[in-house]
């Protein structure tokens, strides 16, 4: 622990997180409803679900982050790695992991079923900021590329990509995008040396090229959205669907409840798809507000890193505000239509408790970090 005496947490930050929380959990309790119902015959069961199982677990989980000191993260994280690592493993073992709708993603531990792609992403950027700010210094970004590149660059590409064929086997194509492009970004800030993050960028779009092209439903999903009116009842379903609820919320939204018969027939409702019927209900300007809350979210969030003292802190900060605002960014995209559909959830807002549970757990880390002794640097 620093003998400096700590600082306040950044109340901007938290306010921001408890508002798209609070968003999420209304939208999640309307939208949801039908389904339960007609699911489990009760319909506040997906709701509570998302409270019991997602919401105070990752409150409980973010407030233990936010008391623990910065270096346990450092100390532990290989540890925490290879505990994740072990659970994406189990995915494929009869009897632990089980599939749904085509993927082999779940764990079932006796006691709860995780999701253990949504650990990693929060896991692995512990991971990547404890050993990036031992192996590589300040001002390292212009130092000699070979040595680098024969240590660090090798074994940042193999761990990155031993990731990368656990997550493409279950398949989970968006998590994979979104863990390289976040660890990509930190091995650039480490200091690392220019070179490196061009042949990465030009090897990373490569592999997202052949890995789209070869793959049928991959390919479809992304020719879909080039030409969605060749098959709107087909591959450009849930697009189209989609676009259509999001359409019809109009400027200030149908209000909460509304209509819940034009969710019925929209694949991932609550899932991947929840920005559209946040849209129907709140509107344009529920839409817009959204989109600002993850704007001050970035602000706040790539401030407290930008004015972090040591490495580790500065990586880490950056790293989980990456990852959240860069999701949210690609889900709300893909449910407008201005990219392909992705398949992430929509941080603090989709149905998944094991999303939720990591990612209140990561702003846990964040506050955690916004309070050490830090330098001073302009707000904006």
């Amino acid at each position: 622990m620093n003998s400096e005496q700590l600082k306040n947490p950044d109340f901007i930050l938290l306010a921001a997180v408890a508002a798209a929380v609070v968003l999420g959990v209304l939208i999640l309790s309307s939208a949801s409803a039908q389904l339960s119902q007609l699911k489990y015959d009760d319909s506040y069961y997906l709701i509570a679900h998302q409270l019991i199982a997602g919401i105070l677990p990752g409150l409980i989980a973010g407030i233990i982050a936010y008391k623990m000191p910065i270096g346990f993260f450092r100390k532990f994280a290989p540890f925490l790695l290879l505990a994740t690592i072990i659970l994406m493993v189990l995915i494929f073992v009869p009897g632990i992991g089980f599939s749904a709708g085509g993927a082999q993603r779940w764990v079932h531990l006796g006691f709860a079923t995780v999701q253990p792609s949504e650990i990693l992403k929060f896991v692995f950027i512990l991971y990547l900021a404890s050993w990036l700010s031992s192996r590589t210094v300040s001002g390292g970004r212009r130092k000699a590329a070979g040595k680098e590149f024969g240590n660090t660059l090798a074994v940042f590409l193999s761990v990155v990509g031993f990731v990368g064929v656990l997550l493409l086997k279950q398949p989970d194509l968006s998590t994979f995008g979104i863990v390289a492009l976040a660890a990509f970004a930190m091995y650039f800030l480490a200091g690392t040396p220019l070179k490196h993050t061009f042949l990465m960028l030009l090897a990373g779009a490569a592999v997202l090229a052949a890995l789209v092209y070869y793959e049928p439903y991959r390919f479809e999903r992304f020719s879909s959205w080039l030409a969605p009116e060749s098959d709107p009842l087909g591959k450009s379903f849930q697009s189209s669907q989609a676009l259509m609820i999001v359409g019809s919320g109009g400027f200030f939204g149908q209000g909460f409840g509304s209509s819940t018969s034009k969710y019925a027939l929209l694949p991932e409702l609550i899932g991947d798809s929840v920005f559209a019927p946040f849209a129907h209900e709140l509107g344009f300007a529920g839409g817009l507000m959204l989109v600002v809350i993850f704007a001050v979210i970035a602000w706040r969030g790539f401030l407290i890193a930008r004015a972090s003292r040591q490495k580790f802190e500065f990586l880490t900060a950056f790293g989980i505000t990456f990852w959240i605002v860069l999701q949210a960014m690609i889900n709300i995209s893909s449910t407008i239509g201005l990219i392909p559909l992705s398949g992430i959830p929509l941080p603090f807002v989709s149905y998944g408790g094991t999303a939720i549970a990591m990612e209140l757990t990561a702003v846990g880390v964040l506050l955690n970090i916004s309070r050490q002794p830090r330098a001073q640097v302009s707000s904006f």
